[in-house]
């Protein structure tokens, strides 16, 4: 890990209260691994062998229900950790992780999950604190599934990557990462048909536009009012 510099990790909040000499010290136990677009990093019910920080790229967090459909739970940005089963005492991943676009990753070995936790305060304060933020996500997005018409969900849907991960172009605010059609009914619970009725009807009052495998939001208001979250 001789290549990486600390201020890889510096200004990144699970680091960001460690001295120069403890972020060298965590970057000498860390492995470097470049994933291929749609790649799988780890698979949801195997053993949780390694925990990861995402320095460059996107991830999905997939997990599967007991009848088999594939729900996209979470999309993860740059600068924080994934895969952190342990955080939430578990020794087996609670998700699958798929890259979105091509990505550098950051892997240490589960054993060091602890030890990590002990010696660095703020490590453990903000690797808990993201993971109580994606909590709340889902539970949101479970809330909307259980609740929320299904064009209110893909609004909301839409809405939630752009802030999250959205990009300004021209023509208003791009989802940062290749999204597909049948991504976004994997989100919202919803039919690969119904995404395609919303999105060309949007398409037609100007409140989106859509190509293959993007995305851009040109009236966010529009999609705040249909969903009801704030821009």
């Amino acid at each position: 890990m001789a290549k990486l510099d600390e201020s890889l990790l510096r200004d990144l909040p699970p680091f960001s209260q460690l001295s120069k000499g403890q972020i060298r010290d965590v970057l000498d136990q860390a492995s470097s691994k470049r994933y291929d677009p749609e790649a799988e990093i780890f698979r949801e019910g195997y053993e949780a062998d390694r925990f990861y920080l995402l320095l460059d790229g996107h991830i999905r967090v997939v997990r599967t229900t007991p009848e088999g459909e594939q729900i996209i739970a979470l999309h993860i940005p740059p600068g924080q950790l994934f895969g952190i089963a342990p955080a939430l005492q578990r020794d087996t991943y609670p998700a699958t992780a798929f890259t979105a676009t091509e990505t550098l990753a950051l892997s240490w070995p589960v054993r060091l999950w602890e030890p990590f936790v002990q010696t660095y305060p703020g490590f453990a304060t903000e690797s808990y604190k993201t993971l109580g933020l994606r909590l709340d996500e889902m539970q949101t997005r479970i809330t909307e599934l259980a609740t929320q018409a299904v064009e209110r969900r893909v609004a909301a849907a839409l809405l939630r990557l752009v802030h999250q991960s959205g990009s300004q172009v021209e023509d208003g605010l791009e989802v940062a990462f290749p999204i597909t059609r049948k991504h976004i009914s994997e989100m919202t619970g919803t039919t690969l048909h119904t995404v395609s009725r919303l999105l060309s009807a949007w398409e037609k009052v100007g409140t989106v536009k859509s190509a293959r495998k993007r995305i851009v939001v040109t009236n966010a208001h529009h999609l705040s009012t249909l969903s009801g979250i704030e821009c």
